[in-house]
């Protein structure tokens, strides 16, 4: 694991508030071109992200209207969250769902070289406790036509196959599919 050193020279100094999470085992690398070898001044981004099934076995997506692709609910870790605060606060904005974390799936870097932005991807696999109930979208998801989909693995995965329409959505695409296929190792779901 990539954090072993830097743990245990933290918690020698007694300072033990590292978020073991964010140490996930890394899925892969996205960039278009050449990997950009310095991203000091670059946004950096963390994100918690979850592939959330239900009672029947379906997983949620986020279908994106404007952009006719699907997304895995997550999103930013704001300030005083850890990685599972985050992904617990926008599952239920985006799905309208309390959920119990099951187990990490990985870790997904991205190089967003047109916007200056390393954003760090974390997915988590989650089951839905309770009943469902509605999203509270923001109103840039309401104008972008976001809205929930319930469906089975194979479904979901069929629904990537058509390439996206611009330069976030190819990297949404390659990360969701990357969460999705290894979360599809993890479960006896289909």
């Amino acid at each position: 694991m990539r954090f072993g050193a830097l743990h245990n020279r933290l918690c020698f100094r007694g300072d033990c508030r590292v978020d073991l999470g964010q140490f996930m085992t890394l899925l892969k690398e996205i960039y278009f071109g050449e990997k950009p070898t310095d991203t000091s001044g670059w946004e950096h981004r963390k994100s918690s992200r979850a592939v959330v099934f239900d009672q029947d076995n379906n997983i949620a997506v986020l279908y994106v209207r404007a952009y006719e692709f699907p997304k895995l609910p997550g999103g930013g870790v704001e300030e005083g969250e850890d990685l599972k605060q985050a992904l617990r606060r926008e599952c239920l904005e985006e799905i309208g769902c309390e959920i119990e974390i099951l187990r990490e799936v990985g870790e997904v870097i991205e190089y967003r070289e047109e916007k200056k932005m390393f954003q760090e991807a974390y997915c988590f696999l989650a089951r839905v406790i309770g009943e469902k109930g509605s999203p509270n979208f923001t109103k840039r998801e309401i104008d972008q036509g976001v809205e929930i989909k319930w469906l089975p693995l194979d479904e979901i995965l069929k629904m990537f196959d058509k390439e996206p329409e611009g330069y976030i959505p190819k990297f949404i695409k390659q990360r969701e599919l990357v969460f999705l296929n290894q979360a599809k190792g993890q479960i006896d779901i289909k």
